[in-house]
């Protein structure tokens, strides 16, 4: 089975309400996304409008695989976006920030590819024991995207104290799946951690703005730059620990409350999910209730069952919960309790007819609908839904998948480049140079000719003789390999493209043989 294979697939939209004041200083929109995160496209709104961190409010965060529609409230400013993946709808004013309280619950319409036949009669059966038992309230994967890019929990490493670590991790640990423009970043600040002032030679490097001059100004002090990263992301960082340490404690109380044969486990980002697919009435009716704490120090415990597998999972951690603290920011950078409820029902849970996929050949497909409370995931119903085949997306996959996706986008880009911008096609390594001075020749090798692309540097410099380059290459020892140059941003690209060409109009204005103008006498 397949999900999320074309951005249609995966349709969430928010149902919402809030108190419309009409001279509220907050505009809210209906924000239409497509393959964009919520961080990804409050990051542009703010960015095209000049707009201060802090100056967006929205209800929670949405998938960012898929289309999702969500409601966003831009604080003291008039705003608008109509593009193909990002578009908003003005729908009023109201007098404070949205917040979770602000959403009544989430419609989800999945569609489910790469099913065969067979795969049917287990799926009935799976949806009447979601129907009955309902679904682990679990975090899925897509919250655990830092496992999944390398960085690990960066929240581990505040709590250490080690600072230093939790930013590099934040802006100096690119990822080989990210086939953006911030990992081309993220690698320049690996290779030059500790230069502040180098120029980084793309753009997008807005979101590091902040860090970096607080770096320039305070060299040593990390601490004080971490805290230039927006707040709503810090919080996310701490938040995406707890929701780990949930997962374990859910995972082990499930142990406690249940036998082995009645629980069956499914892979994930962070590790291994439990769930159950049957249940004694007297053990259901406590699951229907039950809630399990996200941890913080001042948690505390009703439940013994509860308390011995925080105290598993905290043990594992070789934590206690007063250590979950970030020493020296715990006004700004603090774990939140809260009672999470341990099960999720799926309401309106529709699954459609079968219709053959066209997408994947020879197979078929299924759209599954329903409507989840808050907080909960959609994915995990689904793979609750289809647990006999689903398997997650390992790395190596996952770079598979996006290697034909790479290759068509660079050749797509080559095939609109105009032709005045692609320059000299390669020559091989091993083929043998042609002679200067024959016919059709390198016209490169030609003194004073330019080439196309190159560098003002290169236009610039002259090319010895042919018997005296030879003699200083018998003489001069073996060259150090050079180390790779650092790409050149957009900006200098075009400049010296620029240069070039106007070099090489003039010396082919220059090489033109002049036209003699006719003499008065031969006009008369």
């Amino acid at each position: 089975m397949r999900i999320k294979q074309k951005p249609e697939d995966f349709s969430v939209k928010e149902s919402y309400r809030f108190d419309e004041v009409d001279s509220g200083r907050h505009r809210v929109y209906l924000m239409d996304k497509q393959k964009l995160s919520t961080f990804d496209a409050v990051t542009r709104l703010r960015d095209a409008f000049g707009l201060k961190p802090g100056a967006i409010s929205y209800c929670g965060l949405k998938d960012k695989q898929g289309r999702t529609e969500q409601i966003i409230a831009v604080d003291g400013a008039d705003v608008d976006m109509q593009e193909p993946d990002l578009r908003l709808k003005y729908l009023g004013r109201t007098d404070k920030p949205l917040s979770a309280a602000n959403i009544t619950s989430n419609r989800f319409s999945v569609t489910v590819r790469a099913l065969t036949p067979e795969s049917l009669g287990p799926l009935n059966l799976a949806a009447a024991e979601v129907n009955r038992l309902g679904v682990i309230n679990y975090f899925d994967s897509q919250r655990f995207g830092s496992l999944k890019h390398g960085q690990g929990f960066i929240a581990k490493d505040l709590i250490r104290g080690d600072f230093e670590a939790a930013l590099h991790n934040y802006m100096a640990k690119p990822s080989e799946l990210d086939r953006t423009e911030d990992a081309k970043i993220k690698a320049f600040w690996k290779e030059n951690w500790g230069r502040w002032d180098a120029r980084v030679p793309y753009e997008g490097t807005r979101k590091y703005h902040r860090v970096l001059k607080s770096l320039r100004d305070q060299p040593g002090d990390y601490l004080r730059a971490f805290l230039q990263i927006d707040a709503d992301y810090r919080a996310m960082l701490l938040f995406t620990y707890q929701s780990y340490l949930w997962n374990e404690g859910v995972r082990r109380y499930l142990q406690l409350m249940l036998p082995r044969e009645h629980l069956f486990p499914m892979r994930y980002q962070a590790g291994t999910l439990l769930f159950h697919r049957d249940a004694s009435p007297e053990v259901l009716r406590t699951l229907r209730d039950a809630t399990f704490p996200l941890l913080a120090p001042n948690t505390t415990f009703s439940d013994p069952k509860v308390e011995e597998a925080v105290r598993w999972v905290l043990g594992r951690e070789k934590l206690r919960l007063e250590d979950l603290r970030v020493p020296g920011a715990e006004r700004r950078l603090y774990f939140k309790h809260e009672e999470r409820p341990l099960l999720s029902f799926p309401h309106k849970l529709v699954v459609g007819r079968t219709q053959a996929d066209e997408v994947n050949r020879g197979a078929i497909k299924v759209n599954v609908a329903f409507t989840l409370p808050p907080g909960a995931y959609a994915t995990l119903v689904i793979k609750r839904l289809f647990h006999f085949e689903y398997a997650e997306d390992s790395a190596e996959t996952i770079r598979a998948s996006q290697r034909p996706k790479l290759a068509q986008a660079e050749a797509d880009a080559a095939a609109h480049e105009p032709s005045s911008r692609r320059g000299p096609p390669r020559r091989d390594e091993g083929a043998p140079r042609r002679a200067s001075g024959a016919r059709g020749g390198d016209t490169a090798r030609r003194p004073g000719a330019a080439r196309r692309g190159a560098s003002t540097r290169e236009l610039q410099a002259p090319e010895p003789a042919p018997g005296r380059a030879r003699t200083l290459a018998s003489q001069a020892p073996a060259p150090k390999p050079a180390e790779p140059p650092v790409p050149l941003g957009f900006r200098e690209r075009q400049r010296q493209r620029k240069v070039a060409r106007e070099t090489a109009r003039a010396e082919t204005e220059a090489r033109r043989p002049q036209k003699s103008k006719p003499s008065k006498s031969r006009k008369k």
